[in-house]
């Protein structure tokens, strides 16, 4: 194992640490796709055994007294894994649960199956490292909005989606919103908040909006109405300014919005029930969280402006820290702040969803190995799962491109990985035209990482070197934000 670099006491506010050494390295199949990938009706979960990394110490007594661990959990919709890191970054265990299906009037209870997995992941954490664990984050995906009653926490109807789209409440989003803002886009947090408030006509005096993993947080802390400034973005908030703006807090829906802070802020300790349960320490603080794509580009450990993430899961996303804020909903560009620095950026619906639906994970192996990435293919896809696109254009209409197909399946892997990584050139040249600093370096997370000849395809055709970040995991990610949130003097306020 390499020597360890100590970073900087926990306390710091940086969300971008310095590079950690002597970490384990591991990858998100494209199997496990958030949305997308099928999953077999049970009732109970299958037990995941956690593979602890063991950097010194005693495993049966864990390393000392003194000893500090974070935990950190990454969740996707029908997924989610957990990771438990310590002051150098080296990861000490980790695991992941698929989400169980339960079905409430035919639909899917998400809220139930979240539950479930989130009690099942700490439950997976071994029980000697429960009380070295200082503090939690979690990230979850992003613009996964949940309506809830801000007195009993009962949700206010089923939580909907990242992809989904509330296009019913766009015209009124877009003349409130200034023109080309994050939240002009049907599948915004705000669209969905806009949507749910002018179809539902109960009491909303009391009406709370939580993303996903503040819900998740609220599980484990108890203090409702508490969300950070990733996750807000998309419903409006400001992050330059460190508040939601006039023509958003003019609207009567805007009681529904939760207080912001920064992703990592310590909000409080672990409620009793869960600490009597679990076994984790008196100390143990739960901090805020962030969203997923942000997740996975700290696992990146991507430091310096022109360095960027592209996570190739189900979908496709890319983060690329600029100096620069860009924000045009023509094209699904936005900008998250990080620091004094922004991760601008946004997703594809293009990416491991469409090949998990032509092909086996063993036939993308075999036909890889067979592709030479030197040679461009002359086939020219857009592989879309179904209707609909967010970036590099903001199209929802526009349709799958997946024809003509080749005789041979390594032809036709070939072009779509091509075609795919053409898509990824395109973004990353459509935000430097718009002001961001230019890429000059890409680290690769998701499932898509593995794959050695996309790589190569891709460095060829975005003309930068590209490798396979050395870690590829939100949940490291969010195990990193842990760290640094742990020793905060800032509290996050309801």
């Amino acid at each position: 194992m390499a020597s360890a670099i100590h970073p900087p006491p926990c306390s710091s506010s940086s969300m971008l640490l310095p590079p950690l050494h002597g970490r384990c390295s591991s990858g998100r199949l494209l199997s496990m796709s958030p949305l997308h990938r099928r999953v077999e009706y049970r009732t109970t979960l299958r037990r995941k055994t956690a593979v602890c990394r063991s950097s010194r110490g005693d495993p049966k007594t864990g390393s000392g007294s003194a000893e500090r661990l974070y935990l950190g959990m990454d969740f996707g919709t029908s997924g989610a894994r957990f990771a438990v890191i310590d002051e150098h970054g080296v990861i000490r265990a980790e695991g992941k649960r698929e989400c169980p299906v339960y079905m409430s009037d035919e639909s899917m209870d998400w809220v139930r199956s979240w539950k479930v997995t989130l009690l099942s992941l700490l439950e997976d954490i071994p029980l000697y490292l429960r009380p070295l664990i200082a503090s939690i984050s979690v990230d979850g995906t992003s613009a996964t909005t949940m309506l809830i009653d801000g007195n009993s926490g009962e949700m206010l109807g089923r939580p909907l989606l990242y992809n989904e789209s509330c296009a019913d409440a766009l015209p009124e989003v877009k003349s409130i919103a200034p023109e080309n803002h994050t939240v002009c886009s049907g599948s915004s947090t705000l669209c969905k908040l806009v949507s749910w408030w002018n179809v539902n006509d109960s009491n909303k005096q009391s009406v709370l909006l939580l993303h996903q993993a503040d819900w998740l947080l609220w599980l484990l802390h108890g203090k409702l109405g508490i969300s950070d400034y990733n996750n807000a973005l998309k419903v409006g908030y400001d992050p330059e300014i460190e508040s939601y703006p006039a023509w958003l807090l003019s609207q009567p829906y805007s009681r529904a919005l939760p207080s912001v802070t920064a992703p990592g802020t310590p909000i409080g300790p672990l409620k009793e029930d869960i600490l009597l349960q679990y076994g984790f320490s008196k100390d143990c603080v739960v901090c805020t969280g962030t969203t997923d794509s942000i997740a996975a580009f700290l696992a990146g450990r991507a430091t310096k402006p022109g360095k960027a993430v592209t996570s190739l899961g189900s979908t496709l996303a890319i983060k690329l820290l600029s100096t620069s804020r860009i924000e045009d909903a023509r094209y699904g560009v936005y900008s998250h702040r990080l620091d004094d620095k922004w991760l601008v950026g946004g997703a594809s619906n293009i990416g491991g969803a469409v090949l998990r639906q032509i092909f086996t994970d063993e036939q993308l192996e075999k036909l890889s190995e067979q592709i030479d990435p030197m040679v461009a293919s002359p086939l020219d896809y857009y592989p879309l799962q179904t209707t609909g696109e967010r970036f590099p254009v903001a199209d929802p209409n526009m349709e799958p491109k997946l024809h003509p197909r080749p005789k041979s399946d390594v032809e036709y892997l070939h072009g779509i990985l091509e075609s795919i990584a053409r898509i990824e050139a395109k973004a990353y040249n459509l935000l430097k035209d718009l002001g961001a600093t230019p890429v000059e370096e890409v680290f690769t997370a998701g499932g898509g990482a593995k794959n050695e000849k996309w790589i190569k395809i891709r460095e060829r055709v975005l003309g930068v070197p590209v490798s396979r970040a050395l870690q590829t995991e939100a949940a490291y990610g969010a195990a990193l934000l842990a760290l640094q949130g742990w020793g905060k003097d800032t509290v996050a306020s309801v």
